[in-house]
């Protein structure tokens, strides 16, 4: 057979059993075998143990479920109802006044959680009832909402950014030092809309609360503490080199629980269903991590990778074709899968085509996380719009509609990040070897 009538087959054989309702770490696994027992000479079985227990015992993965962890701690905490409190006085001189608390809260929360859709859930706890209250409108304030969301992937530190540097082999250290000036340039794009919709809407934004003195401001500020001390102490003990991304999950873990134990919400229960939920997601995403690492070694040993690359390199591309290509298909393909498994079931295949052009790798990564991050907010499986439609009981369509500013100002991220490329590189260039 030629390689596109295997990789048509293998295609087709996956979206089968991915439809009949077969958990995807087990589809992608069962793939793999089939691919492996029918054009390859070695051993499916001996493969697929070896392959599993080598993704499974990795060092780099403890990380993962320890940040999982972490975000679920502070998820059953006050630490929304504090961010609230202490950055809302400060944005209500701006034009679009507490609109802003989505983005900043989602920017701030992301900083400590790493999940996209737990940031969304977190501030969206706290912010949509109280916009609600004060007379925002229902699609600024949801559709500011879902893509602020999405930060959650972007800001270190990232789950997806972990399962990106396991998956390509980078050093997810500096995957997360270069998360950092993009994910404050998406806010600020998120801003920015904000304040200009505010300015050619005058009639839609309520009137400002009371004017409070600038030291009332600063004592709310002071609930922002406990927050911005586990971000210092996430993020700087990785960017001093002081830790690892796993010893730094580690630092976040004990730090969330001390947040929690400061502000009396940790008890047995939650503290129970804290680790059970981290375990829940953990499990699930190394059964697809694991899944994904066979079938890699499946289309290895078929050749589809190496003859994927040389038609790519047949057709003459630029870097930035390339690029475009690249962001249509994860675009598409992110309307039927979640991110996770979009990263793991693709990076065998496109990562010697991108090392091939010549892309930085850890650049790559936060372009990835970014196209992710547009699939949070599409439909079908658009993971953000699914937390929004729970908390808001609004048609799915009409969420995906009132986010699409949204989903354009991160087709102009992708963009600045491509022209402008130090804007990636340059933190992680600078740490400690």
């Amino acid at each position: 057979m030629s390689d596109i009538s295997i990789a048509l087959l293998l295609i087709l054989s996956l979206f089968l059993v991915l439809g009949s309702g077969v958990w995807i770490g087990l589809t992608l696994s069962g793939v793999a075998w089939i691919g492996m027992e029918l054009f390859s000479a070695r051993p499916a079985g001996d493969a697929m143990a070896v392959t599993i227990w080598g993704s499974a015992s990795g060092w780099t993965l403890t990380a993962l479920p320890l940040f999982l962890w972490m975000g679920e701690v502070l998820f059953r905490t006050k630490v929304s109802q504090d961010m609230f409190k202490g950055l809302a006085p400060w944005m209500q001189s701006l034009p679009g006044r507490l609109l802003h608390t989505n983005v900043a809260g989602c920017a701030v929360f992301a900083a400590v959680s790493g999940s996209s859709a737990a940031t969304c859930a977190t501030i969206g706890k706290m912010t949509l009832p109280e916009l609600k209250r004060r007379g925002y409108p229902d699609d600024m304030v949801i559709g500011t909402l879902a893509g602020a969301g999405t930060l959650g992937l972007l800001i270190p530190p990232s789950i997806i950014m972990i399962v990106y540097g396991v998956s390509a082999d980078v050093s997810i250290a500096k995957l997360f030092i270069a998360g950092v000036v993009p994910g404050i340039l998406l806010a600020i794009l998120f801003s920015g809309y904000i304040a200009i919709w505010a300015i050619t809407h005058p009639d839609r934004v309520p009137p400002s609360d009371a004017r409070m003195p600038f030291g009332e401001k600063l004592r709310a500020s002071l609930s922002l503490i406990p927050v911005a001390l586990l971000i210092l102490a996430v993020l700087g003990s990785i960017y001093t080199g002081i830790a690892t991304a796993t010893e730094a999950a580690a630092v976040g873990v004990v730090g969330a629980l001390v947040i929690s134990a400061a502000q009396g919400s940790l008890d047995w229960r939650t503290f129970k269903e804290s680790l059970l939920g981290a375990t829940r997601l953990y499990c699930m995403m190394a059964l697809i991590l694991a899944g994904a690492a066979f079938l890699t070694l499946a289309m290895g040993y078929i050749g589809l990778p190496r003859h994927l690359a040389e038609w790519i390199g047949s057709l003459g591309l630029s870097k930035f074709q390339l690029i475009v290509m690249l962001a249509i298909f994860y675009i598409v393909l992110g309307c039927f899968l979640d991110g996770i498994s979009m990263v793991v079931l693709t990076m065998g295949v496109i990562m010697p085509t991108v090392l091939a052009a010549g892309i930085d790798p850890v650049w790559f990564g936060i372009f990835i996380v970014l196209v992710v991050e547009m699939a949070q907010i599409t439909p079908p499986v658009g993971f953000n719009l699914f937390v929004l439609q729970g908390m808001t009981g609004k048609d799915l369509l009409y969420i995906a509609r009132v986010t699409l500013p949204m989903f354009f100002l991160m087709v102009a991220a992708v963009l600045i990040i491509y022209f402008v490329p130090q804007l990636v590189t340059w933190l992680p260039q600078q740490m400690a070897p």
